[in-house]
């Protein structure tokens, strides 16, 4: 398998293709790619069996296609971990990394590895680490854009995306924070949040908000 072909199996699993269906712009987003591209590669995914598609719904994994973003999702994860955690990497910049190192990793190295850290649960984006059982805890696929104003969120988890890691390094928005949904500005725009410790107010993107998952 090709590791273009790895990186959306991921990218469908991360934006909770396991449980529902997932549209081609969130892919494309997610991916920063063409619309156009993501079609080509999802009609060849649905071909070899890892997915299924419907038209004006979205695309979602088979079983098959879960068991193996499964394991994907484990090893690049584990590799983020050990990155930020062991070597000090800022968060936005360990995919590339993590990437080229899931790919030249064997399963035994892979078991050694969660040994050293200590069977960690969450990656340092707050996704989840399949065990080498395939057992892992369910996420949430709630985003922030689904969210209501007036309604109070803690930040579960981000898209593995360097722009949006890097834009919400910036506006200091973290793994845990607790939140209320002030306003929304019409028109797509900008989501008004307090934090509920601080009290301080901040804003953030329409678009990034729908790779901001939230409980």
């Amino acid at each position: 398998m090709t590791p273009k072909k790895e990186d959306y199996l991921k990218i469908i699993f991360e934006l909770g293709g396991r449980e529902k269906k997932v549209t081609n712009k969130q892919i494309a987003m997610s991916l920063n790619i063409a619309a156009g591209s993501v079609t080509e590669m999802v009609n060849k995914l649905v071909k070899e069996g890892l997915a299924t598609h419907e038209p004006y719904a979205g695309i979602s994994l088979t079983e098959e296609g879960v068991s193996v973003a499964e394991r994907l999702v484990r090893r690049h994860r584990l590799w983020e971990t050990f990155l930020v955690e062991k070597l000090n990497y800022k968060l936005q910049d360990v995919h590339s990394d993590a990437e080229v190192l899931e790919h030249v990793t064997s399963d035994n190295l892979m078991d050694h590895l969660e040994v050293f850290l200590d069977h960690p649960k969450h990656c340092p984006h707050g996704g989840v680490i399949p065990d080498k059982t395939g057992h892992y805890e369910e996420e949430s696929h709630l985003t922030l854009a689904e969210a209501k104003v007036g309604q109070e969120i803690v930040v579960d988890r981000f898209t593995d995306n360097h722009d949006l890691l890097t834009y919400l390094d910036d506006i200091d928005i973290k793994i845990g924070d607790h939140l209320e949904v002030l306003a929304q500005a019409p028109f797509e725009g900008p989501i008004k949040l307090r934090f509920k410790d601080s009290g301080q107010e901040t804003s953030i993107g329409y678009k990034a908000a729908h790779y901001i998952f939230v409980k």
